[in-house]
C-alpha cells in the first residue's frame, strides 16, 4: 500500500517505519530509515527505541552516534533509550557522556530521564552515583523510587533497599507492583527473610496491591534460601499460581542448596509436568544427586533427558573489552565462540 501511494509525506514515512519496528523487522526498518527523504527526532527515536527493546543495544548506540554526527538534538525519549542501552551493555563510560549531555542541555530535571540515569548507574554497578543523583532530583515519582530501590537490590544492598522503601512510604509516594518486586528481591538476595514476609503481608492489607506471580516467586525464593520449607509449603497451598513453572524452578534451586531430596523430587515432577522440554529441572536434580554421591540417580536423570529429547541450553559468559561487554557461548565443540561471530559464520547477522 505504501509503495502505491502517489503522495507520501513525513507522517506516512514515519508510520511505515514504526510499523516495521513494531513488527520486529529491524533490518527492514534500518533499510527503510536509510531511505527516508527527511529525518527528524521522531524517526531517530523510533529506530533507537526499537533496537533497545529488541536487545540490540550496540546498534542502538551506533544509531545514536550517527544522530549526533548529523546534528540532530536528542530528546528526553532518545536519552532515556540510550541510557537503557548503556545499562544493558554495562557501559558506564558512555553513560557518563550521556549524563554530561543531559546537564549541558538542561534536561537534568526531567523525571523520565532522571529515572533512566539512576537505572543506568545501578546496572553498571555504580550505586553511589545512582544514589547521589537520586538525592539531587527535585521531583521524584514512583518510577524514580522503584529504580533506586531496585538498584540497591541489584547490587546486593538489601538493607539500603528496605530503608529506601520505608522512606518512600513515609514520603506518601504510593508503591506499585514493581516497587514490591524490587524490595522483595532485595530481601531475598540479602537474607532479610522476616522483613520480606512483613512487606509481602502488607501489600494487600496496607497498600491495596494484590500479590502477583513475581511477588510469590520472590517470597518463596527468600524462604527457600533460608531453608524454611514448611513455610514455603503453606504459601504454595494458598498461592493462585500453582501452574507456573517459574515458582517451582526457584524452589527446586533452594532444595538443591539445602539437599532437600524429598521435596526436590516432588518439585521436579511438577516441572516435568508443566514444562517437559525445560532442561533446568533435570540439571538441578542431577546436580543435587551428584553433590550427595548418588551417581545412579544422576545417570537415570541423564537417561530421562535423552529419552525425552531434552537439550541443555549452552552457557554464556561476558567479557569487558574496550568499553564493551562481549558475549560468548560454549558451542558443541567446547569452544568459546562470540555469538555475533558465530551468526556471521553461519551467514546470518543481527
Amino acid at each position: 500500500m505504501f509503495d502505491k501511494m502517489l503522495h507520501k509525506n513525513i507522517y506516512s514515512w514515519h508510520a511505515m517505519l514504526s510499523a516495521y519496528c513494531k513488527a520486529g523487522m529491524l533490518d527492514d526498518a534500518n533499510g527503510f530509515f536509510d531511505e527516508l527523504p527527511e529525518r527528524n527526532s521522531v524517526s531517530w527515536n523510533t529506530l533507537i527505541s526499537a533496537l533497545v527493546r529488541s536487545g540490540f543495544e550496540k546498534r542502538a548506540l551506533g544509531v545514536y552516534y550517527n544522530m549526533n554526527r548529523e546534528g540532530f538534538m536528542p530528546t528526553h525519549f532518545t536519552l532515556a533509550s540510550v541510557l537503557s542501552a548503556c545499562g544493558a551493555l554495562v557501559d558506564v563510560q558512555s553513560g557518563r557522556q550521556v549524563h554530561g549531555l543531559i546537564v549541558k542541555h538542561g534536561i537534568i530535571n526531567d523525571v523520565f530521564v532522571g529515572s533512566a540515569l539512576i537505572g543506568m548507574y545501578s546496572k553498571c554497578g555504580d550505586i553511589e552515583a545512582a544514589r547521589q543523583f537520586f538525592d539531587t532530583m527535585t521531583y521524584k515519582n514512583t518510577v524514580t523510587w522503584n529504580e533506586m530501590i531496585h538498584g540497591y537490590a541489584q547490587n546486593g544492598s538489601g538493607n539500603d533497599s528496605v530503608c529506601l522503601y520505608r522512606d518512600m512510604i513515609q514520603s506518601s509516594e504510593k508503591p506499585d507492583e514493581i516497587t514490591f518486586v524490587a524490595v522483595l528481591t532485595a530481601c531475598s538476595h540479602s537474607g532479610l527473610v522476616d522483613h520480606g514476609i512483613a512487606i509481602f503481608d502488607s501489600m494487600e492489607q496496607e497498600h491495596g496491591v494484590e500479590p502477583l506471580l513475581d511477588h510469590y516467586t520472590c517470597i518463596i525464593d527468600s524462604l527457600g534460601r533460608a531453608g524454611r520449607f514448611n513455610a514455603v509449603e503453606v504459601l504454595l497451598e494458598k498461592m493462585p499460581y500453582k501452574d507456573d513453572p517459574v515458582v517451582w524452578e526457584v524452589l527446586l534451586s533452594s532444595c538443591r542448596v539445602h539437599a532437600n531430596v524429598s521435596l526436590a523430587k516432588r518439585v521436579a515432577d511438577e516441572l516435568f509436568r508443566l514444562d517437559p522440554q525445560n532442561s533446568a529441572p533435570y540439571v538441578l536434580l542431577a546436580n543435587l544427586y551428584s553433590s550427595l554421591g548418588r551417581w545412579d540417580d544422576v545417570e537415570a536423570i541423564r537417561g530421562k533427558m535423552i529419552e525425552k529429547n531434552v537439550v541443555k541450553s549452552p552457557g554464556y559468559s561476558w567479557l569487558e573489552h574496550k568499553n564493551w561487554m562481549q558475549t560468548f557461548m560454549v558451542d558443541d565443540r567446547n569452544e568459546m565462540v562470540d555469538d555475533e561471530f558465530a551468526e556471521a559464520r553461519n551467514g546470518t547477522s543481527l
